[in-house]
């Protein structure tokens, strides 16, 4: 009589390790990480926000609410997007893309392209032109095109084996999106170069807001090209997603600290100085110049000038006006000719 010893299944047989998880779901957890650590901030400056800004239109308001929305519901698609392989599927074969790593591009794009747009804006606000700002609302709506492309191609290969024919999809979305950016940057820059006063504190206002603009502009062109680059050119390797699983992050976030910066802008610009030149006879002047601080009272510097009988013969004045920074800025010239019948007095104050 023989008897048969039941020996229980090799995990082999049904179970596969994961193949290459370092190159293909290290650089996404890294990349979730990242995404989680800029939501806290996010988080942090939303609140900012509306503590401070109550009295902003509501269509930016609004904005920001929709902005946190999806930035909310993408930080829980990436974290279900890693639980699935890492915890559900735990020691199976990973061939298959997660079940919500299609969400991905969409949501992205959902992020970008309104922030892209409201900047457009604010170049047709300080330009006065149209065509810079058609160009990048253009690229913008390209970019979610290629957004959406990409997230139907994902549905339709569904294996990390397919990834290459992603590729046409997935370049005309960060190409776009990069060109728009890199667009927004150089653009608002050079505007904002020329909008210098002469009035220090708001030259050094309008100067923080250049750096700021190029500081977070090329933070967005840049994690747009790492992801595109490394996309492209590591075809079997997902390195590409440690930048874009941040990407959205860095857009909102961008866009965040650019509204929550004009508090301080403000302030640089309450104290500065209003310069006021009066011409009358040739060789005679008086020119008064006050500071203003909010601090100490109104503090007047006086000068010896001639004073004669005089009349207002022209007034002009130019002002800077920008709400969404919160810099207004007036420059008043007046000239006053002396009547030549009178003869002029020195008086000194």
């Amino acid at each position: 009589m023989s008897t048969t010893v039941a020996t229980a299944p090799s995990p082999s047989a049904t179970f596969f390790p994961p193949p290459n998880v370092q190159l293909s779901y290290g650089p996404m957890l890294i990349g979730v990480f990242v995404n989680m650590i800029l939501y806290g901030i996010l988080l942090s400056q939303t609140f900012s926000y509306y503590r401070l800004y109550k009295s902003d239109a509501l269509w930016i308001k609004c904005l920001v609410l929709y902005l946190f929305i999806v930035e909310t519901a993408n930080t829980g698609i990436d974290m279900v997007m890693m639980y699935q392989p890492l915890i559900l599927e735990y020691g199976h074969k990973l061939d298959a893309f997660p079940v919500m790593f299609a969400a991905e591009p969409i949501t992205i794009v959902a992020i970008s392209m309104p922030i892209q747009l409201f900047f457009a804006w604010r170049i047709f606000r300080l330009t006065k032109q149209s065509i810079i700002a058609i160009v990048i609302s253009i690229l913008s709506l390209v970019s979610f095109a290629g957004g959406l492309w990409t997230t139907i191609k994902i549905i339709i290969i569904k294996s990390f084996s397919r990834k290459p024919e992603l590729h046409w999809s997935a370049l005309v979305w960060f190409l776009a999106a990069t060109v728009a950016d890199v667009l927004i940057t150089v653009t608002l820059v050079i505007n904002l170069s020329k909008r210098k006063t002469g009035f220090s504190a708001t030259d050094d206002a309008i100067s923080k807001i250049i750096r700021m603009t190029v500081q977070t502009g090329m933070l967005t062109a840049l994690f747009a090209i790492g992801d595109v680059v490394f996309f492209m050119s590591e075809v079997f390797s997902f390195v590409n997603f440690i930048w874009d699983l941040a990407l959205t992050k860095i857009y909102a976030n961008c866009l965040m600290s650019t509204l929550n910066a004009r508090a301080s802008l403000k302030e640089m610009t309450s104290g500065h100085s209003n310069q006021r030149h009066f011409s009358s006879t040739p060789g005679s002047s008086r020119r008064l110049n006050t500071t203003t601080d909010p601090m100490s009272p109104l503090r007047v510097q006086s000068h010896m000038f001639e004073l004669g009988n005089v009349s207002y013969e022209k007034s002009s004045r130019s002002q800077y006006d920008d709400p969404e920074y919160g810099i207004t800025v007036t420059r008043v010239v007046e000239t006053i000719p002396d009547q030549e019948s009178r003869k002029p007095q020195a008086v000194a104050l």
